[in-house]
């Protein structure tokens, strides 16, 4: 993880504000009735985030043979939601990323268990819990591929999606 990521999402998740009314009806508009159930379960500074990545990849895609495509902004949107299962706040989430560094391995077998260091193992695999909850939803496979492997560029290829686009939603997430 990047030091310089990590303090950007950090300081933009201290406002609590839901993203803007337009925001979520684009948002809406991109999602599939099953996705969009996902969607309002999310936090409010999840959902600003991800409309910030969703509107990067949007742009990042135009001009392009993909552009318009909304799979790519619903993976865009639900990256993260497998985050809604840790029920951490900020200082939560804190805490569980640095655990996750200092002892990656042992801090994911907790997912399990319940408490505090349950909700530490749950955001710490997100992203696997996140593919789960889309699929269960009906989502869309592409929207549930990306959730799983979003994090680990080492599995970006598994995706199977054009190199534009995993460029577009790798970047938009950097940023």
């Amino acid at each position: 993880m990047n030091p310089w990521h990590l303090t950007r999402r950090f300081l933009g998740s201290l406002p609590r504000s839901p993203p803007d009314p337009a925001d979520e009806a684009w948002a809406a508009r991109a999602l599939e009735p099953g996705e969009r159930t996902l969607w309002v379960r999310l936090g409010d500074r999840d959902r600003r985030h991800l409309v910030g990545v969703a509107r990067r990849v949007e742009v990042a895609l135009t001009g392009t043979p993909h552009a318009g495509d909304p799979r790519w902004i619903a993976a865009a949107l639900l990256h993260d939601a497998g985050k809604v299962e840790a029920g951490l706040g900020v200082a939560g989430r804190v805490v569980a990323t640095l655990a996750g560094v200092a002892a990656p391995r042992r801090t994911r077998t907790w997912a399990g268990r319940p408490g505090y260091r349950g909700r530490i193992g749950r955001y710490l695999l997100h992203p696997d819990i996140g593919a789960r909850l889309v699929r269960e939803v009906g989502g869309r496979p592409e929207v549930a591929v990306w959730a799983e492997v979003h994090q680990d560029p080492r599995r970006h290829g598994e995706a199977g999606f054009p190199a534009e686009v995993v460029e577009a939603l790798t970047a938009a997430d950097d940023d």
